[in-house]
Order: C-alpha cells, then sequence, then structure tokens
C-alpha cells in the first residue's frame, strides 16, 4: 500500500520520538531519520513534509549537526522545532545569537496570525527549552510568534511552505500544540491521514506475504504482547509455513512457560515448538554481573538456540521477531546514544544464518496494542503485562542464579496478585518485583536475619518512551509487602522504586 510519510530529521533532541508519536496519533505515517541521511532519503521517498526536531548543539558550534542546504529546494514543506528552527534560520541567511538570557518551561506566546497557527488564540503559553535564539530573519520570512524574550519564536516563509517555531509544539506543556502539528500536516503538507489499524494490518500482512513467499518462517515466541502479534499476524500472512519456537529459557515469569504453550497451541492452533533451555542460559550467565554483558549472552543464545532447532525443522529461510520502535530507539539508532542494547536488536550476531523479519519495527507499543485488536486478539492478551525479551535476568542485579529467580518470581507471583484482587491492572502500564542484590539485617521471631530486600517497579505509561511511577494505595503496598516478607524465604526487606522514565528507564537492567 502507497501511504503518505512525513520524515523526521533527528538532531538528538529529547522529545524527537514524541514528535513521531504526535504525528502518529495524527494518522500519518512518518519516519525518524539521521539528519545526515535526510536529503537521500527525502529524494527517493518524496514525503509529504519534512520536520526538524530539536537537539542540544549550537548552529555555530564546530560539528554541529546540518543538513544540505538543498533540501529546501525539494518543493517539500518544511517544519523546523526548536534547534530546526535555528538551523532553517542560518542554513538561509539569517541571523542565531546566544543572549545572556535562556528561556526554559512555561513562557507566554503572543501570535500573528498565519496557516500554521489557524485556529489558534492570538495569546496562549508554550514550552520553551533553549540557549540560542533567531534574531534576524532570513530572506523572504516573515515573523509569525513572539515571547517578552524572543523576537522571534515562530516565522514562516509561506510561499516555499518553509517554517520554524522556536517552542516544543510536541509536549502537552503547550496546549495549542496539536493543533498546530495538524495544521501542518493536513493544510499545509496536504495530509489526508491514512495510517489507520485496518491500512496498517492489511499492508503488514501483504508485506510478510511478499516477502516470505515460499519461505518458511521461524518465529521467536515470547508469549508477550509485541511476539504474540508478531505471531498472529504471520500465520494469517503465511499459515503452514511459520512454525513458532518459543524458548523457555528459564528466566520467565512463575508457570509462564506453561500458560503460553497452553494458550497458543489450544487457543490459536498456531504450529509451536517448546524449547527448554532454562539450564542452558544459566550456565552461560553464570559469573556474568554487566547488564550489558546479560543482555548480549542472552541474545546470542536465543540465536543459536534457533539455528539449533532450525536443522530440526529442516529448512528455514528467516528468522520473525517482535521487534518495535522503542527498542530500535533505545539500542541507538539515528542519532540516539545506546541506553540499553535490547537482546533482538544489539545481541544479534552479524553471521546468522537465515534473514530477519520484523513486522512491527517501526510501530509503537500502543500501536502495537490497537494492531493486535483489528486482527482479533482478545483484549486480555492485548493489554498483557509487558516482558523484557532477556526476562528477570534483568530484574536481577548481579550474577543470576536460581536462588535468586525463585526469590523474584515468588514476590512478582504475590505482587500481580493483589494489583488484580484490587482492580488495579488496567491503571498501571507495568509491575513487577526485582531484587537489588542487596542484603541487610532484620528480626523475625525474635531473630537477627540477614537477607535480601526485595524491589518493587510498577509505572503509568501510553509507550514505554516516558513514564510515571504509578501511585499505588497505601493500604494496598503494605498488604503486598507484608505478604512477600512473610511467604517469601529470603527477604527481610520490601523497596519501591518512585523514580520516572526519565531519568529512570522502567526496567533496573
Amino acid at each position: 500500500m502507497e501511504r503518505e510519510l512525513i520524515l523526521i530529521a533527528d538532531f538528538g533532541g529529547q522529545y524527537n520520538q514524541l514528535i513521531a508519536r504526535r504525528v502518529r496519533e495524527e494518522h500519518v505515517y512518518c519516519e525518524v531519520v539521521p539528519f545526515q541521511k535526510l536529503l537521500a532519503k527525502a529524494k527517493v521517498t518524496k514525503p509529504k513534509g519534512i520536520i526538524f526536531t530539536g537537539g542540544p548543539a549550537s548552529v555555530y558550534e564546530e560539528g554541529a549537526p546540518k543538513v544540505e542546504k538543498e533540501v529546501f529546494s525539494l518543493g517539500i514543506p518544511v517544519l523546523g522545532i526548536c534547534y530546526g528552527h535555528q538551523l532553517t534560520a542560518h542554513l538561509l541567511g539569517g541571523e542565531v545569537v546566544s543572549p545572556d538570557f535562556k528561556e526554559y518551561g512555561k513562557v507566554k506566546i503572543n501570535i500573528d496570525g498565519g496557516l500554521l497557527f489557524k485556529g489558534i488564540k492570538s495569546e496562549d503559553i508554550c514550552w520553551m527549552s533553549h540557549r540560542d535564539y533567531v534574531r534576524q530573519l532570513p530572506p523572504g520570512f516573515r515573523t509569525l510568534a513572539f515571547t517578552d524574550k524572543c523576537p522571534v519564536a515562530a516565522m514562516a516563509d509561506e510561499n516555499r511552505k518553509i517554517y520554524g517555531v522556536q517552542f516544543h509544539p510536541e509536549v502537552e506543556h503547550t496546549p495549542f500544540g496539536r493543533a498546530l502539528l495538524r495544521n501542518f500536516l493536513f493544510d499545509i503538507c496536504g495530509c489526508k491521514g491514512d495510517w489507520t489499524m485496518d491500512n496498517i494490518a492489511a499492508s503488514l500482512i501483504k508485506e510478510l506475504k511478499q516477502k516470505s513467499a515460499g519461505k518458511r518462517v521461524l518465529c521467536a515466541l515470547s508469549g508477550g504482547v509485541d511476539s504474540s502479534v508478531t505471531a498472529v499476524l504471520a500465520n494469517k500472512a503465511i499459515g503452514d509455513n511459520l512454525i513458532c519456537v518459543f524458548v523457555d529459557h528459564g528466566l520467565l515469569r512463575k508457570n509462564e512457560g506453561d500458560e503460553i504453550e497452553k494458550m497458543f497451541k489450544r487457543d490459536y492452533h498456531i504450529n509451536m515448538v517448546r524449547v527448554n533451555a532454562g539450564e542452558r542460559f544459566l550456565n552461560a550467565l553464570k559469573g556474568v554481573r554487566d547488564p550489558e554483558e546479560k543482555r548480549k549472552i542472552i541474545g546470542r543464545e536465543f540465536i543459536s538456540v534457533f539455528e539449533q532447532e532450525s536443522l530440526k525443522l529442516g529448512q528455514i529461510d528467516y528468522l520473525l521477531q517482535g521487534t518495535i520502535y522503542p527498542d530500535v530507539i533505545e539500542s541507538g539508532a539515528g542519532q540516539a546514544s545506546v541506553i540499553k542494547s535490547h537482546h533482538n536488536v544489539g545481541g544479534l550476531p552479524k553471521n546468522m544464518k537465515f534473514g530477519l523479519l520484523e513486522p512491527l519495527r517501526l510501530l509503537f507499543k500502543d500501536e502495537v496494542r490497537a494492531l493486535g485488536l483489528e486482527i482479533g486478539l482478545p483484549k486480555s492478551l492485548v493489554w498483557r503485562q509487558p516482558f523484557p525479551g532477556p526476562g528477570l535476568a534483568v530484574r536481577c542485579l548481579g550474577e543470576v542464579r536460581e536462588d535468586k529467580l525463585k526469590i523474584i518470581r515468588d514476590s512478582d507471583a504475590i505482587l500481580r496478585e493483589e494489583i488484580s484482587k484490587n482492580g488495579l491492572e488496567d491503571k498501571i502500564w507495568q509491575y513487577f518485583t526485582f531484587l537489588p542484590n542487596i542484603k541487610s539485617v532484620g528480626v523475625m521471631g525474635d531473630e537477627r536475619t540477614y537477607f535480601h530486600t526485595v524491589g518493587i517497579r510498577a509505572v503509568t505509561s501510553v509507550d514505554a518512551m516516558t513514564c510515571d511511577w504509578a501511585k499505588i494505595p497505601y493500604d494496598v503496598l503494605d498488604k503486598i509487602s507484608s505478604r512477600i516478607v512473610s511467604e517469601v524465604e529470603g527477604v527481610n526487606r520490601v523497596i519501591y522504586d518512585v523514580t520516572s522514565k526519565p531519568p529512570a528507564t522502567i526496567e533496573w537492567e
């Protein structure tokens, strides 16, 4: 299916993926590309519009990220945000300066019309976060908005459809931000908004059929939302040519392996092979404490197991994975730094014996859930708790051992049971227990103990790119803590993580 496209040039800003989310929310497909590749990509794909993101650099710094000036001559509408706004002015002959003051946070803005601000009132609040600003407009531009300290808060060359805004329309703190982006997408770029779930499902099924025609595909099935949607989508596309291999790496939650096997074999009639490889993974992880090394070891072992299974299953041409956009981003795509390697991205060896299919690679988590409902998966599966590919290995700080894993499984089962009993399942994005590898002194039964500490992590989010810690009622936390200390052997202390993302990640490793 031919789909309209917005390209987002990545200059390393903190809100880059949020821009992509906002565009997708308007049912317009977009891709984030490194700024160095923008011109070549635009020439090939001919997007409906281009957005320059913010970024930490100054346009006058040595080595500051820049695009070729030719981008502005392609006849494609451009919207620069923050650094992208400054870069646009700089490349087209304006002047960018570093004043003595800075603007951070909510700022009153005065708006002077223009198609970009159609339907937006003349005074409002916007979110600023900048040290430089545009002091002199490039030839052919006019000022669309200003603040008390920023003379060019928005500018436009409306004949060439080139726009720039100093503030961040993508954040919730700019109340009119979504309206501005809609104006750019629909009134300026001429988008129609055809990025809908029925179109996405049909397109992905068609692409899978084309890529894997006559080929046998091995699907990495974990039972989580991403791999489950991937498996059912592929089953619709290629049917008998799909074989799902569920690797039980011994790092799953309590009874999870049996539940996954039962669900897919009985309920979805998917051709599935279960491989019990817990001992193998634990041996590979023995003595390893570094979280990045854990992830890479698990990634390598996964591929090795799949390759061994493929020998038993006959000719296999492709490996199918449930990789999604946040996995790619956090593993260091584009201008983003590596936050943590995902086992299905950073841990993959270069000499794999088969090709790779990742149909969900450009979807955010909420889009994956919506796609799951579109292709007929039940809500209970689609809204199943997110679970990392490396499993409990990244919730077990330090060396991974079976005795530590048992503590996590048993405490996590208590947490999930109490969350369910108190009707909080739909209010919390993700919740789990972890073992921070800390022992402390306690008193149990009038005797001194020196036992493990169990941590609880619970967050609210939309797409896992950002999140806030969940405000679980104190009485529920009290019950969870009491049960864990009483029922889980080797634990005498429970803590609750009250950190948002950023600065923290959801998982502890």
